[in-house]
């Protein structure tokens, strides 16, 4: 379903995204004061314009539209899909050379340095974070009706909580503020724990007021409801390992699974198709479109599709399954050959996870496997309609959080806090079934982990997985074809701040790494 917060208002991100340039302005912690003087256009003071639900719908759509940045802002290609998986052990970074976006060489071998990191995932979502702002003060302003400028500001408070989350992820500690800075634009450098400490009693208050919908309609597909805001706080204090939460999260999941909104996709397969977006088992997916796409490459904050299958694919392909002679992928992140064979040849999960073109020949580049992406793979159905460049335009969805994942979650959660490993195989066999394997009597973490592994390959959890459990100085050491040379090491956990923002406000100290 592509109807959805942006593509509701067509149009609109077009004329609303220069009226707030002022954000488009990767927010470093210290920066000059010119983004603040904003007016609306005719020069009529912010508290004159934003005085009905239209105009504070506006805002609320410039606060989501950082979601669809970081594959490509203009400045540096950061899909977190790529971000994270070239951190795990399932890819190879790929891409013409060893160079070639060297950020994620670098990473991928643990030896980044400030000028070698995800650095513009800070001013994406350091913008989604102002924006967020923005939207909260405007809902006070009472404009509008009670009712909307009650949900604006919910989904504008959870958004935040999520850029948020995602810089807590990778950077750990970092500048937090709830409210935009003024005179000398600083904001104090939190550690992550102390990140953690502020996000889960605002998320526990968003999710306690209840004026989310367990999930929006069809004709509102994209906003964040009730059950992101309990995937996000199992995501949250699973990987904090905040085990005093964790019942609270389990009954969270639990909810989900009780409610009949949320199932199980019966084709995997499916799940990765245009069809299949937005289905009963979709809780969240970052949404894009390739019909009246205004983004291209003078224009890549504009809305539009996605540059992630063109980043994923084989280069110079010959034509043929779905993807048209001419077509044009980068060939960043060719799959390990171990990862295709970790599937049993019956799971259902194989074919559509691994995009295998082994005898086809094509420009091979850096690491290449030929086998690639299957679940974001490009098809030329998927950019057809795209009036721009058609190659940074592929209209499949990033899925975030899927029920699957409220399964497996709830399993694990189960374990952890006593209860029976048989009811944990009932929320697990439902994922195995769904692929074609065995049910299992009982399972262990290890079980339930082994199974996120083979269902979530590719959607950028794998990484954080290893990290929360303590897996990570284990697998992800240096390989046989010596590719990654060096190991991972708990100081690894937090990547390296930008040495840009470093430069900027000579308050922040860099990470250990």
């Amino acid at each position: 379903m592509k109807t959805n917060i942006i593509n509701k208002a067509k149009g609109l991100v077009k004329a609303v995204l220069p009226f707030y340039l002022f954000t488009l302005l990767p927010l470093a912690t210290s920066c000059s004061d010119d983004f603040l003087e904003v007016s609306k256009p005719d020069g009529d003071p912010l508290e004159e314009y934003y005085t009905t639900d239209a105009r504070l719908f506006e805002s609320l759509v410039s606060a989501y539209s950082p979601l669809h940045w970081p594959d490509w802002d203009g400045t540096a290609y950061n899909d977190l899909t790529v971000d994270a998986e070239i951190l795990g052990d399932d890819f190879w970074v790929g891409g013409a050379r060893i160079t070639d976006n060297q950020h994620w060489h670098k990473l991928f071998n643990f030896e980044g340095d400030g000028n070698n990191t995800l650095a513009t995932l800070w001013g994406d979502f350091y913008s989604g974070i102002k924006r967020c702002n923005d939207v909260i003060l405007y809902c006070s302003w009472g404009g509008g009706t009670a009712q909307n400028r009650r949900s604006y500001e919910m989904e504008a408070r959870l958004l935040r909580v999520y850029y948020y989350n995602i810089l807590w992820h990778y950077y750990g500690n970092v500048p937090f503020f709830l409210e935009n800075l003024t005179m000398p634009y600083t904001a104090p450098q939190l550690t992550a724990d102390e990140i953690y400490v502020k996000l889960l009693p605002e998320l526990e208050s968003i999710i306690q007021s209840k004026v989310l919908p367990m999930r929006w309609d069809n004709a509102d597909a994209g906003r964040v409801s009730q059950a992101f805001a309990y995937m996000l706080y199992a995501e949250m204090v699973m990987y904090q390992n905040d085990t005093a939460r964790y019942p609270q999260a389990l009954s969270f999941m639990k909810e989900i699974i009780g409610n009949s909104e949320y199932s199980l996709n019966p084709s995997f397969s499916n799940l990765w198709e245009e069809s299949g977006e937005w289905c009963a088992e979709s809780i969240f997916e970052i949404n894009y479109d390739d019909d009246s796409a205004q983004r291209d490459w003078g224009t890549s904050m504009f809305a539009g599709g996605t540059v992630f299958p063109t980043l994923c694919s084989p280069n110079s392909w010959p034509g043929g399954d779905g993807w048209n002679t001419g077509e044009d992928g980068w060939g960043f992140l060719p799959m390990r050959i171990e990862t295709y064979n970790m599937f049993a040849d019956n799971d259902r999960r194989r074919d559509a996870t691994c995009w295998d073109v082994r005898g086809i020949e094509y420009t091979e580049r850096y690491q290449d496997t030929h086998i690639w992406h299957g679940k974001y793979r490009p098809q030329s159905a998927n950019n057809q309609d795209c009036p721009t460049s058609k190659n940074l335009n592929y209209n499949n969805n990033k899925r975030i959080y899927r029920y699957a994942e409220t399964l497996l979650n709830a399993a694990e959660l189960l374990l952890a806090t006593g209860g029976s490993a048989s009811e944990a195989a009932d929320y697990v066999n439902e994922v195995r079934e769904r692929a074609g394997l065995d049910k299992l009597a009982s399972v262990t973490v290890d079980d339930i982990l082994n199974e996120r592994h083979l269902e979530f390959c590719g959607e950028g959890k794998r990484y954080f997985d290893l990290v929360r459990t303590g897996k990570a100085a284990s697998v992800l050491v240096p390989d046989n074809y010596q590719y990654r040379t060096n190991s991972w090491t708990p100081n690894k956990k937090h990547i390296p701040l930008p040495q840009s923002e470093l430069d900027a406000d000579p308050t922040l100290k860099p990470n250990e790494y």
